[in-house]
């Protein structure tokens, strides 16, 4: 299977050609950045020329972007207005929201990449049906953004009522928008459970993010590492390796200081995870 790491190991660094260099050198082939100001700042274009110019000359793969999930450097501490949310209901407030995805979107221009990693509201947020509309409003635009500049946006399975693997088949059934998924373990287990939330999104799968947890807390434990997990990894890796052109691997973990060597821990992860 392709090896991806999410740069989310190292969210509260800043994203530096230096981090990068060490990624490539563990021997990842590829990665998934992570939009979030404090490490990535997809309106810093100080930042993105640099990252593209080391881009160009490595053979480190950039496979996908998530989207920002706020637009200040302290994940959304500074207040509500902070969180980027596509069913904000009011349209002038959600547009802001649609035009700070775009920005990251544009990072495609300067270093291309293949999908973008998107939410459906945020962690815990009830179900309304005037919030698929609103969401549906905002990926419109955001399709035809991104696909003129070569990228295919993803929605993710998050744990929330708008984003369970029954509402993505839902919210697919009423707008037929026609996008595809990014299947996530981590936010399964905490739901209706991975094999359940496989099946449903089976057919939409393109990317992943694999990651474990307790069932209850949202925390990117390292798969058959750290303790507390309770993700079934034998048969999880026979799910993700059934489908015809096998999806990519992509670890999203959290340093949790439990190593001081986070990287190598998670380079052990692919190995482990290949073995089940």
């Amino acid at each position: 299977m392709k090896h991806v790491l999410s740069t989310h190991l190292f969210v509260n660094h800043r994203l530096t050609t230096a981090l990068l260099g060490k990624i490539q050198q563990a021997g990842t082939p590829a990665v998934e950045l992570f939009c979030a100001r404090q490490h990535l700042d997809y309106r810093d274009k100080a930042q993105i020329a640099e990252l593209g110019g080391w881009f160009r000359d490595s053979e480190l793969q950039l496979h996908s972007l998530h989207s920002p999930m706020y637009t200040d450097e302290i994940w959304g501490r500074s207040g509500p207005h902070a969180v980027v949310n596509i069913t904000e209901p009011v349209k002038g407030t959600r547009l802001h929201m649609v035009d700070e995805i775009k920005r990251a979107l544009e990072i495609s221009e300067i270093i291309p990449f293949r999908y973008l990693i998107q939410h459906i509201g945020v962690g815990g947020e009830e179900f309304d049906m005037h919030k698929f509309d609103a969401a549906w409003s905002a990926l419109e635009e955001l399709n035809l953004f991104a696909r003129g500049r070569g990228v295919e946006i993803l929605l993710e399975n998050i744990p929330n009522e708008l984003s369970s693997a029954e509402r993505l088949v839902q919210f697919e059934e009423l707008t037929h928008v026609g996008m595809n998924y990014v299947f996530d373990t981590g936010h399964a287990n905490m739901g209706a459970g991975v094999e359940h939330e496989f099946q449903l999104m089976k057919g939409r799968i393109r990317s992943t993010h694999v990651h474990d947890n307790n069932g209850e807390d949202d925390n990117h434990l390292f798969p058959l590492v750290s303790e507390g997990g309770t993700i079934d990894w034998k048969k999880t890796m026979e799910l993700l390796r059934s489908g015809e052109d096998q999806y990519p691997l992509v670890l999203e973990l959290k340093d949790r200081g439990e190593s001081a060597h986070p990287l190598e821990v998670a380079c052990q992860v692919f190995d482990r995870l290949e073995e089940q």
